[in-house]
């Protein structure tokens, strides 16, 4: 498995905070960590752009949960949940960025090596803007993410992952990766 350990549910957001509403899986991947408990056979990732170095994780996970920015043709900020087999269609569909494709890609090479998810999810969001490098996100699509957050739930539920809220919010300093604030990096949670 090349570093990744099988974990029953991987819950992937992906995307790049340099790019506006890019960020829009990272910054939902950092408020669930945030706000939720999780078992330890579901671990929360930031793949950020990473592509097929991906593979090794998706492929050892049974359910996968992905939050990224989508460009469905709808309204700035209309969030779309999307299951299963729809998931490789919308997440190469329209091109916004360099990581769609090549996550792609890496449904398509798990599923090639029958070691693809049972079951996928998808909680995107129309971007509003994604060419200003060093922007933040958009009002419209940064008021979308509780509302991601409620849907992911939702699906983990069905699916039987059981978690629970934290007594305490994780503080920025603990999140998965930098603060909306400009603070550095930080190690991964589980």
């Amino acid at each position: 498995m090349h570093n990744a350990e099988r974990t029953a549910t991987l819950i992937l957001g992906i995307g790049n905070l340099l790019w506006a509403d890019e960020g829009f899986g990272i910054r939902c991947i950092e408020a669930m960590n945030a706000r939720y408990r999780f078992p330890d056979d579901t671990r929360l990732m930031d793949g950020g752009t990473q592509g097929m170095f991906l593979l090794p994780w998706v492929s050892g996970a049974s359910r996968l949960l992905i939050f990224d920015a989508i460009d469905f043709g709808l309204l700035p900020g209309t969030l779309r949940v999307v299951r299963d087999d729809d998931v490789p269609r919308y997440m190469g569909a329209k091109k916004i960025s360099m990581h769609q494709t090549g996550f792609q890609e890496v449904l398509a090479a798990a599923r090639l090596l029958g070691d693809r998810p049972q079951r996928l999810a998808l909680v995107g969001v129309q971007p509003e803007r994604l060419d200003d490098y060093g922007g933040d996100l958009r009002e419209s699509v940064r008021r979308r993410i509780p509302e991601a957050i409620a849907a992911a739930c939702s699906i983990l539920r069905e699916w039987g992952v059981h978690f629970s809220p934290r007594a305490t919010p994780l503080s920025p300093e603990e999140r998965t990766g930098p603060a909306p604030e400009g603070r550095s990096p930080h190690a991964p949670a589980r």
